[in-house]
């Protein structure tokens, strides 16, 4: 089966988002998920400071022209740093390197990823949030919702400027939620936004995940990993993303001290497998999922 991840943070000890990063090994972990049996996928930053920005967005650029990537690399996903500094919504991201929508900033990463940002997840609640998304729809690029503490209003508004999806719904918001009125809810309850969501079996419990799948439609769902620079390592202790994690013999990855995930430890491959046991799609509903959804909604073709 052919498998499009929309949201790949690293792979075998390669973060994307580190000041580490070469374009040697950026290569050679591109390499790895491609053979561990991803089609393509979409390399992604998490929230980072200019000089980060400024650095691994021409190196991500460079590598994706590569003969060996061409095919397997359909952009960059840019996850921030236009996204709530709040405990919760911020989730693993450094809240110090956030920012409000800044479109002059955002003319600045696309320069520097020589246009190959393909998402960019943003919270709705900010202020020029709608600004900034009808501008980045203009260049080409794809606004996803997300790491918010937004209204319904504020998704609602968003939509209409052009935003079509809420990046991992059900996660990057706060563990204790108002029982009617939370991100979480009116995510679901907004009918112009398509959702991703993290199978991995930790993320979303299988009657969330039935949840969404229904409330959405299967048009509107796509399957991300969020796989972290852990994915594919043992289980340990790790500083990775800023954060001291955690990776647990069942695959758990977790900020023990902000009581947040950290991303996930596994690839599309075993998101598929989880979803798959669960038993709640046809296999025509998930190869669109998992390959023509997220094409779709990055207005891509392979």
């Amino acid at each position: 089966m052919k498998l499009i991840d929309l949201q790949v943070n690293g792979y075998m000890g390669v973060d994307f988002s580190s000041p580490q990063l070469s374009e040697s090994d950026f290569v050679m972990a591109c390499l790895k998920i491609v053979k561990h049996g991803v089609t393509a996928f979409l390399p992604t930053l998490i929230t980072s400071s200019e000089k980060l920005y400024k650095r691994n967005l021409p190196i991500i650029a460079r590598a994706s022209n590569r003969p060996e990537l061409r095919k397997h690399i359909l952009g960059i996903h840019a996850e921030g740093p236009f996204i709530s500094n709040l405990p919760g919504s911020v989730g693993a991201h450094n809240p110090k390197w956030t920012r409000e929508p800044d479109i002059n900033f955002l003319k600045k990463m696309h320069d520097w990823a020589e246009g190959k940002i393909k998402i960019l997840t943003i919270a709705a609640e900010l202020p020029r949030s709608a600004k900034l998304c009808e501008y980045a729809c203009k260049i080409g690029i794809s606004v996803f919702l997300g790491h918010q503490n937004a209204e319904l209003s504020d998704l609602e508004k968003l939509a209409k400027a052009g935003a079509k999806a809420i990046t991992h719904l059900g996660n990057g918001i706060p563990n204790m939620v108002n029982r009617h009125n939370n991100i979480l809810l009116y995510g679901l309850a907004c009918d112009k936004l398509a959702a991703t969501i993290i199978t991995d079996g930790h993320h979303l419990p299988p009657h969330l995940i039935k949840t969404i799948i229904r409330a959405k439609g299967i048009e509107n769902i796509i399957i991300i990993s969020d796989a972290s620079p852990l994915a594919g390592l043992p289980a340990g202790k790790y500083k990775m993303l800023g954060n001291n994690a955690i990776l647990e013999k069942n695959g758990f990855l977790h900020n023990p001290k902000k009581k947040c995930m950290v991303g996930s430890s596994s690839t599309m491959v075993e998101c598929v497998k989880y979803l798959e046991s669960l038993s709640l799609l046809t296999k025509q509903e998930l190869k669109k999922v998992v390959y023509s959804n997220p094409l779709k909604f990055i207005n891509s073709n392979i």
